[in-house]
């Protein structure tokens, strides 16, 4: 079931609400076998996305998927990147069909009844969409990162949500995944950290750094959630 959200927001990328390409991010919730309320939330920009699934209340990470998209008519069809319940699905290529009404903002796959609402629809942040890590300076050096290699950092964002997510599409490795809601504001980028795979202790924590937009590279300067100074680059996924 939470492979479902995934593709079925990717649906909507093309076909769009109110005549406009749907940009931002979609929520669901649904009770575990043992009582607790679990949420997913799906990011996604032009050609890429992410579904998460964590406990709404305590943030415990259970499991995130994502990777490209195509859509022809009703199908959607995902090449995917990275899996945390199933690695062998990385590379290979799912398709189904998908139904929208476009009136609710909702959204769901055939014979199955969970729906997804609306976040937001990719404002007001200014930094929506995919972007990879591809350089960081250390002692005023900077030090790049080739995107292209199957070692990747990704980081994804809708208007209000980011996720980042580490991974190897070539070894079928995930090293991990953290996000929330996030702002941009006069220069500064603040996290909201509502899951961390490695770490739930960071659950409720609040990171703001500085950031700037220089030859459409997106400059992340402060300090990590370990406490150490930073100074990351990351360019648009194209």
């Amino acid at each position: 079931m939470r492979n479902i959200s995934l593709f079925i927001l990717l649906f909507f990328i093309s076909f769009g609400i109110h005549g406009q390409s749907l940009l931002g991010a979609w929520e669901a919730f649904m009770t575990s076998d043992t009582g607790e309320k679990i949420r997913n939330v799906v990011i996604f920009s032009e050609g890429y996305q992410v579904s998460t699934w964590y406990e709404a209340g305590s943030g415990k990470f259970i499991s995130t998927n994502g990777g490209l998209w195509k859509m022809e008519g009703n199908t959607v069809t995902e090449t995917v990147e990275f899996d945390t319940e199933n690695p062998d699905r990385v590379g290979a290529e799912v398709t189904f069909d998908v139904i929208i009404d476009m009136q609710l903002n909702e959204m769901w796959i055939v014979d199955n009844e969970m729906k997804w609402k609306r976040i937001d629809d990719g404002s007001p942040g200014a930094l929506q969409g995919a972007w990879l890590m591809s350089g960081r300076v250390r002692n005023g050096e900077m030090q790049t990162r080739d995107t292209n290699r199957p070692r990747k950092t990704m980081k994804i964002l809708s208007g209000t949500r980011f996720q980042w997510i580490a991974y190897n599409t070539e070894t079928k490795q995930f090293m991990g995944t953290g996000g929330g809601s996030y702002t941009t504001i006069d220069g500064k980028y603040t996290e909201n950290i509502e899951f961390f795979s490695r770490d739930d202790s960071r659950v409720g924590a609040s990171l703001e750094f500085d950031f700037s937009l220089m030859d459409g590279s997106w400059h992340h300067k402060g300090f990590s959630s370990k406490g150490d100074p930073m100074h990351e680059i990351w360019s648009k996924r194209e």
